[in-house]
């Protein structure tokens, strides 16, 4: 069970870690609206459009989880009860929008990063750049109608009943809402959670063959060099592995809320803001010019004050040997 002092330390570094992520995210908004205006045809391609559609529900998953936290701290004789649990379905809601959408980009860069031309991740990768709208506005919807009907299924908590203190907690009464949960957690966290795993698995596959395949051709003479698109890799990785440890805790804590009866829903909230916070730094360093571009940003604004200028961080130079991949 979580006391005031333990929410209110969840309220404070949700707060933190939403300037952090707002941060992060903006800047790949204004990088893509950059990009986007520099374009001939003013399109993104598939990838920065999914990457700005997971910012901007980032953004918004940081402001209603703080606003949740402020209301489960300040609210402790439940008067807005029904107002957090709107709140709550929204974030559900949100959280859905954001791991499918992960993990649509995770599939997007499976089928780009294998090296050899298989003809099926082919026609794939043509589906997506032609009706990757359409399938980010599909995953939209499907969030806000899986999760809005929490409201009618579920009862929420209003402070009359004992056992839990988290205003507008929404919890099951019935098998019905237990089953709706269930349901909730299978569709938003391990589907798309096995979706990324296996297209990191089919990634990895593909590029240690392509390692062995480059070593073998220089009969081992210097190791093989991907440049940016390795970083692409590395980053479609990260953001899978970020994906299922958050997955395994969300799930914990969920159990706890659920099963237990505990009042832990403010850490549920406080794992979801970790896992945007850090998702949002691997996606920015992901691109390499996106985050040499913020290092110098860095740098230059340390460069007004010199007696800061020990905060400084190195910025790395570009390899002849790394090329771009208009990923």
């Amino acid at each position: 069970m979580l006391s005031f002092l333990d929410k209110l330390v969840a309220w404070v570094l949700t707060g933190f870690l939403a300037i952090l992520t707002i941060f992060f995210n903006m800047y790949l908004l204004l990088i893509n609206q950059r990009n986007y205006r520099k374009s001939t045809k003013h399109r993104l391609n598939p990838a920065d459009f999914i990457i700005t559609a997971i910012s901007l529900a980032s953004i918004s998953l940081q402001v209603l989880t703080y606003l949740w936290q402020t209301l489960d701290v300040i609210d402790t004789v439940c008067r807005i009860s029904l107002a957090g649990a709107i709140l709550l379905v929204l974030i559900f809601s949100v959280k859905f929008i954001i791991f499918w959408s992960t993990a649509f980009l995770t599939f997007y860069y499976g089928t780009k990063l294998v090296v050899e031309p298989v003809h099926c991740y082919t026609r794939i990768q043509e589906a997506i750049v032609k009706h990757v709208h359409t399938a980010l506005a599909v995953i939209v919807v499907s969030g806000f109608a899986n999760c809005v009907p929490l409201l009618s299924v579920l009862t929420y908590y209003n402070g009359t009943t004992s056992g839990l203190s988290d205003c507008g907690s929404i919890m099951p009464t019935d098998m019905t809402g237990l089953a709706y949960i269930f349901y909730y957690v299978i569709i938003s966290d391990i589907v798309p959670g096995i979706i990324m795993v296996k297209c990191s698995i089919s990634i990895s596959y593909h590029l240690a063959k392509h390692l062995l395949d480059m070593k073998a051709s220089s009969n081992g003479a210097h190791g093989p060099k991907l440049g940016t698109q390795m970083r692409v890799i590395k980053m479609t990785l990260s953001l899978v592995v970020v994906f299922v440890i958050f997955v395994i805790v969300d799930i914990f804590t969920q159990m706890t809320v659920v099963l237990m009866r505990q009042n832990t829903l403010a850490l549920t909230i406080l794992f979801a803001s970790i896992y945007t916070t850090v998702s949002a730094l691997v996606l920015v360093y992901g691109k390499k010019s996106y985050w040499k571009e913020l290092i110098a940003s860095y740098n230059l604004f340390l460069d007004e004050y010199p007696c800061l200028s020990s905060m400084k961080v190195e910025e790395v130079k570009t390899e002849p040997h790394e090329h771009s991949h208009g990923h």
